[in-house]
């Protein structure tokens, strides 16, 4: 049995038809077909039930392919181990991250690891943190930064530092540029562009105005970080993002409300097991090196 057999179950698995898994693995429909029933033929068993309008799994296929992913997964980390290079004279990292990190965090993070590794070639994503953990669980991502809390069951999650959600405006904007605190009655007034609900800032924001029954005068929604600090610059609207992205970013200011906005844990996520390149182990104690403070 070839590696080849398992790549193509998984195709059909994945696409429950045979013309879409032939396109995507670039090979002819009657070459998959027969290389599917060689694996059949050899394990003794149907793996595909094909007489509905899509191919479906049978139970045995259900349990096979359980198996042969992770099989794969642990091969192509093999594969990666034996090509990884101590000297990190070259290799690769896969990172992803949740949105905020874009802002403040990853910029001067990876130009320090590039000019240290130049010769590492870095693939990096902004996804929500489901994604990254399922990401991260079929082994499609090296290492995550996201927030400690609930995880996949094999996740591992290691906290990095605490970050402080602030109120942030432009730096002219006519009142809170010259403020260093918030009360309360005053950011009932002010008008907001925040975060949509798709993002776990968005939730935290929520979440304070609920527990303090505070109804925010929201006159914008953006499902982009970059989208909502550029309006900040050019109106009178304000947004509630991490204290620090004021910091990295020209032209912003940061205000405290008073009862505070609650802090979350930036946190490392990697899948529990998982081989961890040097180009990875390399960037992990990167960030763990850097200030503390969000």
């Amino acid at each position: 049995m070839l590696l080849r057999h398992i790549r193509y179950l998984l195709a059909v698995a994945e696409h429950c038809n045979f013309t879409r898994a032939a396109e995507a693995l670039h090979v002819s429909q009657p070459t998959l077909s027969q290389q599917i029933k060689q694996l059949e033929d050899t394990l003794g068993a149907p793996l595909l039930d094909r007489t509905g309008r899509s191919v479906r799994l049978t139970d045995a296929g259900e349990a096979y392919v359980r198996f042969a992913r992770l099989a794969l997964q642990d091969l192509q980390a093999g594969t990666r181990a034996m090509h990884d290079v101590q000297d990190l004279s070259r290799g690769t990292l896969r990172l992803a991250m949740t949105p905020t990190f874009t802002a403040y965090l990853i910029g001067p993070l990876l130009a320090r690891f590039n000019t240290l590794y130049p010769g590492i070639v870095v693939s990096v994503e902004e996804l929500t943190q489901d994604r990254i953990e399922a990401a991260l669980a079929q082994d499609q991502l090296d290492i995550g930064i996201g927030f400690t809390g609930e995880h996949l069951p094999d996740i591992e999650c290691k906290g990095l530092f605490v970050e402080e959600l602030s109120v942030v405006a432009s730096a002219s904007h006519p009142t809170l540029s010259r403020k260093q605190w918030l009360k309360l009655p005053d950011f009932k007034q002010q008008p907001l562009v925040l975060l949509n609900s798709g993002f776990a800032t968005r939730r935290y924001v929520d979440d304070y105005c609920r527990n303090l029954d505070v109804k925010p005068q929201i006159a914008m929604e953006a499902n982009s970080i970059s989208a909502v600090i550029e309006i900040i610059r050019h109106t009178h609207l304000a947004t509630i993002l991490p204290s620090a992205v004021a910091q990295a970013q020209s032209g912003l200011h940061a205000v405290q409300i008073r009862p505070p906005l609650p802090q979350r844990t930036a946190a490392l996520l990697s899948r529990k097991g998982a081989y961890r390149s040097a180009a990875c182990r390399a960037f992990v104690e990167l960030i763990k090196a850097r200030p503390t403070t969000g």
